[in-house]
């Protein structure tokens, strides 16, 4: 009882020394004996030592804070000491009656320096509310998160970053810098929560191939709506919204709309979740009934900031899509399909409605597709034309097809009678034109209007005139009607290489001063008893692809007609654009065929002719269409083919100008190139004739591969041309020699008599032996060359009949003709006096005629 006692009173006396409690009554009431004491001192002593412990373990603790402030307080003390002893000098000063300037002068900064450091106090004070501030939203946003209040910790959050900001000490402040970690850690912690309750709202499942949306679950405090608000806070809007595109994208969106699949499968809603079920039909209307259901499930449950974003992020790749794969495969290229390509046109309209009533935005893509509906078609037109030529092109030059030219000419009887002796009309007593009566005659000479002749020379363009009439009357100097084949041939040693394509398809004969005067006095008056109109035949070959153009551009030119003629037609204004078409047809062709041409032998030719025979069938086109009677004025007027027709023309004599080019070099180099081909070998030698034979063989080769291609006017001007290089070159190459032995005129005039073999490329089918071949009127040097192999086997007497009586001087010049002497003989007085009656006697023909 009494240790009970002693124990009631310590506990006592130890709640009244810690805590001022007063006992009760009933013990405060009792006798303390001295034995009690003993063991109340004991308690005493006890609290004591856990007391001692208690304020040891907390000096622990805050041993570096308390050592801090005990620093500052006495740092404190210092300076309100400091600051007591200043006032009471202020005073002590203020009281005396003498004071100095300077002595005012340091209470004054005395003063100034209270006023700064309670400033700076201040100061500290402030900032250090402010941390204690910000720690206590931290714990605040801490407390919240693992209650997974998520708005709450985001406002928190905000609130704790702008309290943060606020805060007036630098961010290099260890302080600040242990506030920031923590509130990037916390921000770390509650994305974390964030993104918990977002999967749960938006739940993507890949192997499933479903997505769901929700606006709320039940489990969960936050809904969509609210996760709007930290997805801003997070700044994170953009990228869920692609991350929910990407996944619609992959599931649903891009099984749905692949082209390239067999069979595509149907997107529905099932227990408020988008799925891939069953097949769907490969329809525009069926991919936009789909697409729509994604986009009202959407619509329904996403608020209307992350539509905006969703759309922003979805449309460019799902319209240019739907365009590339599905609308512009639609669009038709004729306007037979056009019914069913409206009803694609309205349905893609509805859609644009729709998906404006479900507040999605960035398809004007597809709007402008649907308002420039005659534009996409127009530019499908041109896409399929365009693409058709390369693909005809591309296959190859296809079967030939032989093309027969009819010409009416009017003739005079002369030329009448030139022209028969190139064909096969029988002829009798009644006179040159007694063979005519059938108003008909088939020869082997071009009867092409002479409204294709180019009229400028100047190009340099080895196929400047191919088509021309008349390409000898520039030379006023050959006037005379009743021209021989000798006066031909003359003629032809004005003309240019250059010119050689000039008279492929031309007559050549008519010696006019003024053709274009000819010409319209031709076609203006009738003809004249001296004169007779004829009816010219002649074919050549042309590849399969001059047909598909002129058909390709038959059906356009077909549909904007119709067009022209149907205002109500939705593709009414795309009718000036197919009247164009054709421009870009034939320019596609120009561009490309010489490519493809190219791989086959004598290509050049076939474009050549192919080109000649596209612009004479454009020009009956533009004829026929003009007169017309079902068309109405406007279709007539938007049809221009006319400079069409010219770059056609211009196209072939640059393809001609290109292959004769081509060959004439070869030619050039088989024989010495730039070098002369009798001083690179001895005369007499075989690699000298192996030149020559190659040459020779290179020209009968392309001769037989024109055959096939050119019709006979333009094959005899073509394969004379060639000839024509081979004669110019030796004789360039014999009047460049230094001098001529014996010898070496034999071997010259074996060379030229090989060469002169070519003349039965010109004799007409089935000749005899007495034939005369044609191959001085084609190659102006033909005769030139063989009047130099006479020169060169006869003696001087000889060489001054050939120019005196003979035609030597229609070929030669006064000044070559003493050269080729100087080379041949020996200069003594017989042959001095030679020269001098032939110098005397410069125009021979002339005196004698």
């Amino acid at each position: 009882m009494a240790i009970a006692e002693s124990g009631q009173i310590g506990r006592a006396l130890v709640e009244f020394s810690l805590h001022g409690i007063f006992p009760e009554e009933d013990i405060s009431s009792k006798h303390i004996e001295v034995g009690h004491l003993a063991s109340a001192l004991e308690s005493l002593a006890a609290a004591k030592s856990k007391l001692e412990a208690d304020i040891h373990t907390i000096n622990e603790e805050t041993a570096s804070d308390v050592s801090q402030w005990i620093a500052n307080t006495k740092s404190l003390e210092d300076d309100i000491n400091r600051t007591r002893s200043w006032a009471s000098e202020i005073i002590r000063r203020s009281e005396a009656p003498d004071v100095s300037g300077k002595a005012i002068q340091e209470a004054e900064d005395k003063a100034d320096f209270l006023r700064r450091e309670s400033a700076y106090n201040n100061q500290v004070y402030d900032a250090l509310t402010s941390i204690q501030h910000v720690s206590q939203l931290l714990d605040q946003v801490e407390l919240a998160r693992d209650e997974r209040r998520i708005l709450q910790s985001l406002h928190l959050l905000e609130e704790s970053w702008t309290a943060l900001d606020t805060v007036p000490v630098s961010k290099s402040c260890r302080a600040m810098k242990l506030l920031d970690i923590r509130a990037f850690e916390l921000k770390s912690a509650v994305h974390d929560v964030f993104d918990h309750v977002w999967s749960s709202l938006v739940q993507i499942d890949a192997p499933a191939r479903q997505i769901s949306v929700f606006s709320s679950r039940e489990d969960e405090e936050m809904s969509l709506s609210d996760a709007v608000i930290g997805l801003k806070a997070y700044k994170e809007v953009d990228k869920r919204m692609a991350v929910l595109w990407q996944g619609l994208d992959e599931i649903l969106v891009r099984p749905r709309t692949s082209v390239e699949d067999s069979d595509l499968p149907t997107i529905r809603v099932e227990n408020s979740t988008l799925s891939l079920t069953g097949t769907a039909d490969k329809t525009v209307a069926s991919l936009f009934r789909d697409i729509g259901t994604v986009l009202e499930y959407l619509s329904e449950r996403l608020p209307e900031e992350l539509i905006y974003s969703l759309s922003s992020i979805m449309m460019p790749y799902l319209i240019p899509s739907i365009i590339t794969s599905w609308l512009e495969p639609s669009v038709p290229t004729s306007l037979k399909e056009m019914d069913e390509f409206q009803s694609i046109i309205d349905v893609t309209k509805a859609f644009c409605t729709h998906l404006e009533a479900l507040n999605f935005s960035g398809f004007e893509e597809l709007q402008e597709w649907v308002q420039n509906v005659p534009r996409v078609w127009l530019a499908k037109c041109r896409e399929t034309a365009l693409d058709s030529i390369r693909s005809k092109l591309s296959q190859g030059l296809g079967d030939t097809k032989e093309i027969e030219r009819v010409e009416t000419q009017t003739v005079s009887q002369e030329e009448g009678r030139r022209l028969a002796l190139d064909t096969t009309i029988p002829t009798n007593g009644d006179g040159w034109d007694a063979a005519w009566e059938d108003g008909e005659i088939a020869t082997n000479a071009n009867a092409e209007a002479q409204s294709n002749q180019p009229t400028n020379k100047d190009e340099g363009d080895d196929g400047a005139d191919a088509w021309g009439w008349g390409d000898d009357g520039d030379d006023n100097n050959e006037n005379e009607a009743n021209a021989t084949a000798v006066d031909a041939s003359s003629k032809h040693d004005n003309l240019t290489e250059e010119e050689d394509a000039a008279a492929a398809w031309g007559w050549g004969d008519e010696d006019t001063t003024d053709a274009k005067d000819t010409t319209a006095a031709n076609k203006d008056s009738r003809p004249t008893p001296s004169t007779r109109e004829v009816t010219l035949k002649e074919t050549y070959h042309i590849s399969s692809m001059p047909e598909p153009v002129i058909a390709l551009i038959l059906a356009i030119l077909e549909d904007g007609a119709s067009l022209v003629g149907s205002d109500g037609n939705p593709m009414a204004p795309a009718a000036a654009g197919l009247f164009s078409l054709p421009t870009l047809v034939l320019a596609m062709f120009r561009a490309v065929s010489p490519h493809y041409y190219a791989f086959n032998a004598g290509g050049n030719m076939f474009l050549y002719n192919d080109a000649t025979y596209l612009s004479e069938q454009l020009s009956e086109i533009a004829d026929r269409w003009k007169a017309r009677d079902d068309l109405v004025p406007r279709a007539k007027s938007m049809l221009r083919l006319d400079n069409e027709v010219k770059a056609l023309q211009l196209f072939a004599t640059r393809a001609y100008s290109s292959e004769m080019t081509t060959c004439r070099t070869i030619l050039r180099d088989l024989l010495g190139g730039s070098q002369s081909l009798l001083q690179q070998d001895e005369l007499g030698s075989s690699g000298l004739q192996s030149q020559v034979d190659n040459a020779i063989t290179y020209v009968r080769t392309t001769a037989t591969a024109w055959s096939k291609i050119l019709a006979k006017s333009a094959w005899s001007q073509a394969v004379g041309s060639l000839v024509n290089t081979i004669a110019s070159k030796v004789v360039s190459d014999v009047m460049d020699l230094s001098g001529i032995g014996q010898d070496d005129a034999y071997n010259i005039a074996n060379l030229i008599a090989r060469i002169t073999e070519l003349d039965d490329l010109f004799l007409p089918p089935g000749a005899g032996k007495n034939a005369i071949p044609s191959t001085a009127e084609y190659a102006s040097s033909w005769l030139r060359l063989k009047y130099l192999s006479e020169v060169l086997q006869s003696n001087l007497q000889d060489v001054k009949f050939l120019w005196m009586e003979s035609e030597l001087s229609l070929y030669f010049t006064v000044d070559e003709v003493v050269d080729l002497i100087g080379l041949s003989f020996v200069d003594n007085a017989r042959t001095r006096e030679v020269v001098r009656e032939i110098q005397g006697c410069p125009n021979p023909r002339d005196s004698s005629w």
